[in-house]
């Protein structure tokens, strides 16, 4: 059953270094991980990059900020997508982490200084 997705978690000390230069623009703060692929199963064949280049932040100026990754020389998923970690919310708007896509399609990104930060391939329950 495909119960999870796929990506990588931030090294927790890579994520508090982050959180030091990208400062939350939104009470909740989620900061976790990259997305590679929803709807998998817990086989799947996890990508093996341990790496990723902070490239961007995106940002409606409302509810939803996002830092966009480089992995493996590209931004794009292989759904189409922008590689990205949803990095603040605000919940009591109604933000939901899915809301980081659609804010990096409709607004795009600032370009930042390339970061690079440590990634760990994992599976998360959907």
């Amino acid at each position: 059953m495909k119960n999870y997705y796929a990506g990588w978690e931030i090294h927790p000390e890579d994520r508090e270094w982050l959180l030091g230069l990208f400062s939350p623009s939104y009470r909740d703060i989620i900061a976790h991980h990259v997305t590679y692929k929803f709807g998998v199963d817990q086989d799947f064949i996890m990508p093996k990059d341990g790496e990723g280049i902070v490239v961007g932040v995106a940002d409606d100026g409302e509810k939803v900020q996002a830092l966009v990754v480089e992995i493996g020389g590209t931004t794009q998923r292989p759904d189409g997508k922008v590689y990205h970690i949803t990095w603040s919310i605000d919940r009591s708007l109604g933000a939901r982490p899915v809301h980081s896509n659609s804010v990096i399609a409709e607004f795009g990104y600032t370009d930042v200084p390339r970061t690079l930060i440590r990634l760990k391939p994992s599976l998360f329950p959907l």
